[in-house]
């Protein structure tokens, strides 16, 4: 392992409270940062051909105190540690599926940071002694992809890596992005997510122990391991360290994505993308998986788990959408649920047939055609009943609007909507600026 002494020679060291950290290198242009660019910026590659000392890696890790930047914010230490206990040559998986319509984060590290993101696959691989490491990019994340095969032979040619890297064109679907579902597609089995145990750090690719880690969470990797686990403890609180990269969307006049330190208060979050573009009704915090909550009680939170939870919410796949009064919630909710239904993985009744009837009866709700009650009732049979957890996040999602735009919902039983805007939350891939 290159120690954080020789990483640092050819490189000033940030200052630990400065941003961005991860967008440190995008450019204006969005032009990806070549190989010698990034070695400009950043450093030497935390880890060289001669691999390194994985138990070293990983209590850095476990001291930097650095969650997965995915939907589940599980310990990253914890997790490498459980995967290089399989031993057997384990396998690392970096996951830039990115199938939340409404999220862009990886993407942009993806198509102009590549390198950071194989520097992350790296350290990951060292931690856990692989020596294969496989970057699944969804199929319609065109720009993400051609620079990250362009990365990954600038760094053979220049025989950067000990580990041997592979690329993989993932199916564009909602389900895809589940970690399971993913091992499933590249052991060549359908890309469909599952909650039968082992467990992909037990026995995944192949029937080997493989770590999955998002793109964000590698690209972390990378700098922690250059700059140790205080520098990368200087932003976000003892708890929830760090920063994070969120989707911001909606009435806001600069929507993108923004690297901001986790502790951030919501309302900050709004400034810095130069305040809302209209009067804000509510807004959906963490991707199609997420929650409604009502813009009086998201004002005063902050982008921290602990905070969000005590409105039933988290930060989940860091995508936050403001709505604008003019903006129906119980219509907008309706498209998503549509969506969301269409996406099911097909592997079970709740999901198939009981997704369908919800996403049915919340359109005829928005059509003054149903009545809310029902909708209810049919939303808890969903609920804890499916083989994967996608029936249980749409079913949550929908749950929370009926409850925040419940004087909506009651407005469209009796025939009216005092919505006037268009479509919001969009039910087709776009990509969102980095701010």
């Amino acid at each position: 392992m290159t120690t954080r002494g020789e990483a640092l020679r050819h490189v000033a060291v940030p200052a630990p409270d400065a941003l961005p950290r991860l967008l440190a290198g995008v450019r204006d242009d969005r032009r990806p940062v070549s190989l010698a660019e990034h070695l400009d910026r950043e450093g030497s590659p935390p880890v060289g051909r001669g691999g390194g000392a994985h138990a070293e890696l990983i209590e850095l890790v476990c001291a930097s105190g650095l969650s997965g930047r995915g939907g589940g914010a599980f310990p990253t230490g914890q997790k490498l540690r459980a995967v290089a206990e399989q031993g057997r040559n384990p396998i690392v998986l970096v996951n830039g599926v990115e199938g939340e319509l409404i999220s862009s984060k990886d993407h942009v590290l993806l198509a102009q940071v590549p390198h950071l993101v194989l520097d992350g696959a790296a350290v990951a691989a060292a931690a856990i002694g692989a020596r294969e490491a496989i970057v699944a990019i969804g199929a319609g994340l065109t720009r993400g992809y051609a620079a990250i095969e362009t990365a990954i032979a600038e760094r053979e040619h220049r025989r950067v890596d000990r580990v041997s890297f592979r690329l993989v064109r993932a199916p564009d679907r909602f389900v895809a992005g589940d970690e399971t579902a993913l091992v499933n597609f590249v052991d060549g089995g359908p890309a469909k997510p599952t909650f039968t145990p082992p467990r992909p750090y037990e026995r995944g690719i192949r029937g080997i122990a493989t770590l999955v880690q998002n793109v964000e969470t590698v690209a972390n990797l990378a700098l922690l391991a250059r700059f140790g686990p205080r520098w990368f403890r200087a932003l976000g609180t003892a708890k929830e360290p760090g920063t994070v990269l969120v989707t911001l969307g909606g009435a806001v006049r600069r929507p993108g994505v923004y690297e901001i330190p986790l502790g951030l208060p919501l309302r900050e979050l709004v400034v810095w993308a130069g305040g809302p573009s209209a009067p804000i009704r509510a807004y959906l915090i963490g991707g199609y998986f997420g929650t409604w909550v009502a813009a009086a009680e998201a004002d005063a939170l902050a982008l921290l788990d602990s905070d969000l939870r005590t409105v039933g919410a988290s930060l989940g796949a860091r995508a936050i959408v403001a709505l604008a009064e003019t903006s129906c919630g119980i219509v907008e909710t309706a498209r998503v649920a549509r969506y969301l239904a269409d996406e099911s993985a097909g592997q079970c009744g709740p999901c198939v047939r009981g997704l369908d009837a919800v996403a049915t009866a919340l359109a005829q709700l928005a059509t003054g055609k149903q009545s809310q009650p029902r909708l209810q009732r049919w939303l808890e049979n969903v609920s804890g009943r499916g083989a994967c957890r996608h029936p249980d996040g749409a079913a949550h999602f929908i749950a929370s609007a009926l409850h925040v735009f419940a004087d909506e919902a009651a407005q469209h039983a009796a025939g009216s909507c005092s919505g006037s805007d268009g479509p919001v939350l969009t039910v087709a891939r776009k990509r969102r600026r980095v701010e």
